[in-house]
């Protein structure tokens, strides 16, 4: 009888997101760029993964800027890596933060740029035209995907960039741990924004239990302060302390979300990060597709091992993504 241990699925995605240390070596500089300054927790998540895997890899971060305090007249060292969140705004539903990966792009020509686990999608592809036109320019552009539709899209369109497909950053932060027992029988996690599905209103009706999405996590008052660290950081003279409070402020973010999922005994979510924070805290959760397959796909490669984890059958996208076609260690 073998004694071997297999690994958990959850150590190994974290153990997957090493690769990155082929791009950004330990102790390399770095300046993070287009960090979230915003009450969608998922994106909280990610980066405070991120934060987490720069400490654990000894890679040290020079400087952070967000969407709203960058601008490309910034003078960016050449020996500093420049390194770009992660995420789901990759395409042309999220305007201003593609507009900043692009001008960073383009302003940069002579520094390694990476991008961070992303999820990429177009509505036009005249978008994903100029998008790849800038790309393609750039001489030493490592994009980093987080599933095989994307995956695809970035080889076939940006082909003089480095393109390798790996999990979500918010996977380093695996695992997380609480005593709290659960009071409630199960929390609905769905989407209110320009990703849900049409069939999401009938799961609705037929579900119990509570109803929450990342917009209803937190209340006016957090959302206000949310607001006003914002406005600081656009100045010159409050982007420093603006800063420091919004990393020390998005912990307690992050840890009332965990606090909420701690609640209930299982998760029904349309929210991808729902469900990474329930596999993140081996909580039962089933998962409902997002409008563009973004969900079904990541639970396809990444999560689909996880016992705790599973996908809804009666949800789908209406765009579904395309089968799949390679191994998950490809790269181009």
């Amino acid at each position: 009888m073998s004694n071997v241990q297999k690994i958990h699925p959850m150590d190994e995605l974290k153990k997957r997101l090493e690769s990155i240390l082929e791009v950004i070596p330990p102790h390399s500089k770095i300046y993070y760029i287009d960090y979230p300054v915003h009450s969608n927790c998922g994106d909280l998540l990610i980066m405070k993964g991120t934060e987490t895997f720069f400490k654990d890899c000894h890679i040290h971060v020079t400087r952070r800027y967000s969407v709203h305090d960058f601008n490309d007249q910034i003078e960016i060292p050449r020996d500093q890596i420049i390194v770009l969140h992660g995420g789901g705004n990759f395409g042309d539903l999220y305007e201003a933060h593609q507009k900043l990966r692009e001008n960073i792009v383009q302003h940069y020509p002579n520094h390694k740029i990476v991008i961070l686990p992303q999820t990429i999608f177009y509505k036009d592809q005249s978008a994903l035209r100029r998008t790849a036109a800038i790309f393609n320019q750039h001489s030493d552009l490592h994009i980093y995907v987080r599933d095989e539709t994307s995956y695809q899209l970035a080889s076939e369109n940006f082909s003089n960039c480095k393109v390798n497909l790996i999990p979500d950053m918010a996977h380093q932060l695996w695992p997380i741990q609480v005593k709290h027992s659960p009071r409630k029988e199960k929390l609905n996690f769905f989407r209110t924004d320009i990703e849900k599905i049409s069939q999401q209103s009938l799961i609705s009706t037929e579900q119990p239990g509570d109803y929450l999405d990342w917009p209803t996590l937190y209340n006016r008052y957090e959302k206000k302060l949310i607001y006003y660290i914002s406005k600081g950081l656009k100045k010159p003279s409050t982007r420093a302390i603006s800063q420091f409070l919004w990393m020390k402020y998005s912990d307690y973010l992050v840890n009332k979300a965990i606090r909420c999922f701690a609640d209930y005994r299982m998760i029904h979510s349309s929210r991808l990060h729902g469900h990474i924070l329930s596999c993140l805290m081996a909580k039962p959760n089933v998962l409902i597709d997002n409008s563009y397959g973004k969900n079904s796909g990541y639970y396809r490669i990444w999560t689909h091992e996880v016992n705790t984890a599973n996908m809804d059958s009666s949800s789908k996208a209406s765009s579904p993504p395309a089968p799949k076609y390679m191994e998950t260690t490809a790269t181009v």
